[in-house]
């Protein structure tokens, strides 16, 4: 202590006799001051009192005013806690209300829906669904079918190019009766107005077959057995059209084909493939498919009526195919032939000028067998061809 001036110690006592609740010390820097004039309280008590304050060295220490420093931290310390606190109870509020909101418009959507009982409303005498053994079933009120949606449908495949199960070369005969009840049970997948659609697959086109007819009733049933077959067998989806020319005026092929042509798209707006064949003729050979191409397609190139040769090289006649573009390119077939012959011709001349080129098949294909009849009345050949 002796490092220390006298006027240090006594404003140690000083200090300490403040920390300590000691009155009556007084600094000697004041003129007349006391220095431990408390009557319970003597010099010594003060040095002892003054050395607790002091350091090894003699140097001041702030443990007497550490617990002012600590009561004040405590204290700040305790206000950011109830801060945090308050802050917490504002967060959980607003999400309390938030979560109450959701719920509610959750479960609004199953309370707004009107129950089955108020969709038809009860008599007097109608069972109250609402009671717990009640169904509507026993209230003779109709079910109402629960909205689930169904399994979906695998995705049906492009129908092959070359399409399988043909079998090449077909026998033709026509000397055993073809009743039409022979015909729609052998093809029980043809729809009513000859319309089939193959279940397996997606076919690229959908074929309109248009045939002129008048009185061929016995020509139109062996054409039907044949041709069913063949078509569901090259997985066509193709609709039948039979051109009727009522009364007996002279025949018009050419007209008859146009007027199916307009009459199928009406019936069917996506058919796309027009073939166009004669009632007497009946095709030997499966690969010879009924189809459209980039090109008109001949298909009739070989027929035993002309041993199995094509009679010239503009012959169009027969069996032919015209996509809709086509038809609609070479303006339809010509309406001014009436009689047998000549419209094929003006068909042949028609494509030539519009700078398409007709396809043929294989000769060895492309055969066809003619039903032998005689010539129609009012079909003689005609004067113009």
């Amino acid at each position: 202590m002796s490092v220390w001036s006298g006027t240090v110690r006594v404003r140690v006592y000083v200090w300490v006799a403040q920390c300590w609740g000691v009155s009556g010390i007084a600094d000697p820097e004041s003129p007349g001051g006391p220095l431990c004039t408390n009557k319970f309280m003597s010099f010594k008590v003060c040095d002892r009192l003054a050395a607790r304050c002091l350091g090894p060295l003699g140097r001041p220490l702030a443990t007497c005013g550490m617990s002012r420093l600590l009561g004040g931290t405590l204290e700040r310390v305790c206000k950011a806690v109830l801060l945090l606190c308050l802050l917490h109870f504002l967060v959980a509020v607003i999400l309390y209300f938030d979560v109450y909101a959701q719920h509610l418009a959750f479960f609004s959507r199953f309370t707004t829906r009107s129950p089955a009982h108020a969709l038809y409303p009860a008599s007097s005498s109608s069972t109250n669904c609402s009671r717990p053994n009640a169904t509507a079933a026993s209230s003779g009120l109709p079910e109402v079918p629960s909205a689930r949606p169904g399994p979906t449908a695998p995705a049906i495949p492009p129908c092959p190019d070359v399409p399988p199960g043909l079998v090449g070369r077909v026998v033709i005969e026509f000397t055993s009766p073809m009743p039409l009840e022979r015909v729609q049970r052998e093809n029980p997948g043809v729809l009513l107005g000859g319309r089939y659609t193959p279940p397996d697959c997606t076919p690229a086109q959908t074929v309109a077959v248009i045939i002129p007819f008048r009185h061929r009733e016995h020509h139109l049933r062996y054409w039907l057995h044949y041709l069913h077959p063949m078509l569901r067998r090259q997985r066509l989806r193709y609709g039948i059209y039979v051109i009727n020319q009522h009364g007996e005026e002279t025949f018009n092929r050419a007209k008859l084909l146009n007027v199916g042509f307009l009459e199928a798209l009406k019936e069917d707006a996506t058919y796309d493939c027009f073939i166009f064949s004669d009632v007497d003729l009946v095709p030997m050979d499966d690969r010879n498919l009924y189809r459209c191409g980039d090109q008109p397609r001949h298909f009739a190139i070989a027929m035993d009526k002309f041993g199995f040769r094509l009679p010239y090289a503009s012959y169009f006649g027969g069996v032919s195919g015209l996509s809709k573009a086509q038809f609609l390119r070479i303006n339809g077939f010509p309406n001014e032939y009436w009689g047998w012959g000549g419209e094929d011709d003006d068909i042949f001349n028609r494509i030539s000028l519009t700078g398409m080129k007709i396809s043929r098949p294989d000769v060895r294909i492309g055969r066809y067998r003619m039903i032998k009849h005689d010539r129609d009345k009012h079909n003689e050949p005609n004067p113009q061809r």
